[in-house]
């Protein structure tokens, strides 16, 4: 298995920052590499700052807003490119004006992440990200047409199947961030008492995620009374 991605945040906000920085965290296979608060300051940190040449930090991967204090991300990304930096870029903006979003893409962003966003969204782009390093990297110097396909299929994440009717969105995707993070098989009891929801909603919810085939479904042994069962995400 290949070290960890080394990420930089570049957000103007202060209190996103952090929250996108522990998201960074959390995230199995991927490290916090600086927080960037400006263009320029993203630029300083990348070696590309003009002004003021600086040793560059590590970075594999760019979470770069478009709307900067002193920069727009598009300059930002046209300066990485044009520097020849071997890093990829996902845009983590609320801009969602399709222009933008085309120019964006035509400039080389890896993904498109609008605001706001649940830790789960953010861990799936950064998963389907790693895919796509990973599977290029298999291949050493050189690769094939079906090698390079299978890549960029990883970038994709299908689209979400529709949530059942009864059945909230919002809550559908804090069960599937409460089994993302877990370590180990949960209950609709455990599901329902930490998210503050009954277990027979729980329940519901869980059932759904393995109908989809996402979440594994197991006999929980050694209870008394009724059968229960646990659920575990599918890696």
């Amino acid at each position: 298995m290949s070290g960890p991605i080394r990420v930089l945040v570049v957000e103007d906000e202060e209190l996103t920052a952090e929250a996108h920085a522990e998201y960074v965290r959390r995230v199995v296979g991927f490290e916090l590499a600086a927080v960037a608060r400006t263009g320029s300051e993203a630029l300083a940190l990348l070696g590309l700052s003009q002004s003021r040449p600086a040793e560059p930090v590590p970075v594999d991967l760019v979470l770069l807003d478009m709307n900067l204090p002193d920069y727009h991300g598009l300059e930002i990304l046209r300066r990485i490119r044009g520097a020849g930096l071997p890093v990829g870029v996902i845009a983590v903006t609320a801009v969602r004006e399709l222009p933008m979003v085309r120019k964006a893409v035509a400039s080389g962003v890896a993904q498109y992440l609008i605001k706001p966003f649940t830790f789960a969204a953010f861990s799936d782009k950064l998963h389907h990200y790693r895919r796509f390093r990973d599977s290029l990297a298999q291949h050493g110097g050189a690769t094939t047409q079906a090698a390079v396909d299978l890549a960029f299929a990883a970038l994709r994440t299908p689209g979400p199947a529709a949530v059942p009717k009864g059945l909230s969105e919002d809550t559908l995707e804090s069960v599937v961030a409460l089994l993302k993070a877990g370590e180990g098989p949960v209950s609709a009891v455990e599901v329902g008492t930490r998210l503050g929801i009954s277990r027979v909603t729980a329940r519901r919810y869980l059932e759904h995620l393995a109908d989809q085939n996402t979440v594994l479904r197991t006999p929980r042994y050694g209870t008394r009374g009724r059968p229960e069962f646990e659920y575990r995400w599918r890696h």
